[in-house]
């Protein structure tokens, strides 16, 4: 069996001492041997020690692959995870800008609505103060024009001065200029009528 807790180095190599015996081996060939034994074991020791740091190197570089692997997929987990919170939350806000921009225009359409009812009734309002005040106006109109006749027949009835004053017993001559006013002023049927309205005010005065 191999002992594992012998370890056999350069060092006790040259330090090892053979003794002496009668008949034993050649003292020059087994110096010569332990010279290359000892090179041997320094070459396998320098290369054991290479390759010790050269694995303890992979291994180094390994746990850094392997954390940096755990990293990338932690970040990448964590990454997934934000773009799904973000992505709810950007559809909450978006359905909540939706429905307030929905009331905005529900509230200004009903304001305007309303605004536009209460046009509707003050244009109303003024088209029926229009149509009493031209009313009131064609009256006022015809009123004065009624007179204007009126008072055009009394003066057309009127005497020439220089005609003498009948008797109270005869009945009055109507002036032959004055007949056609007298015969209407005589006309019940014609002083019934009124007087048309001038085409100046039925152009000045619409509907």
């Amino acid at each position: 069996m191999v002992d594992e807790s012998f370890h056999l180095t350069p060092v006790d190599v040259r330090r090892f001492d053979f003794g002496s015996a009668l008949r034993g081996y050649d003292k020059t060939r087994v110096e010569q041997f332990r010279a290359q034994v000892i090179e041997e074991l320094e070459r396998i020791t320098r290369v054991n020690m290479e390759l010790e740091s050269k694995a303890r190197g992979f291994h180094e570089q390994l746990k850094a692959f392997r954390d940096r692997d755990k990293a990338l997929n932690e970040a990448l987990v964590s990454a997934q995870q934000i773009r799904a919170e973000t992505r709810e939350q950007a559809e909450r806000e978006a359905q909540l800008i939706l429905r307030e921009a929905r009331a905005d225009a529900d509230k200004a359409a009903e304001a305007a609505r309303a605004e536009i009812r209460k046009l509707q009734a003050t244009i109303e309002n003024l088209e029926r103060m229009r149509r009493a005040h031209v009313a009131q106006l064609r009256a006022l109109v015809q009123r004065h024009l009624t007179e204007i006749d009126a008072s055009e027949q009394i003066v057309a009835s009127w005497p020439d001065p220089g005609t003498p004053r009948p008797e109270l017993s005869a009945a009055p001559e109507a002036p032959p200029e004055a007949a056609p006013e007298a015969a209407t002023a005589s006309d019940p049927k014609a002083a019934g009528k009124k007087a048309p309205t001038p085409s100046w005010l039925d152009a000045s005065v619409p509907e």
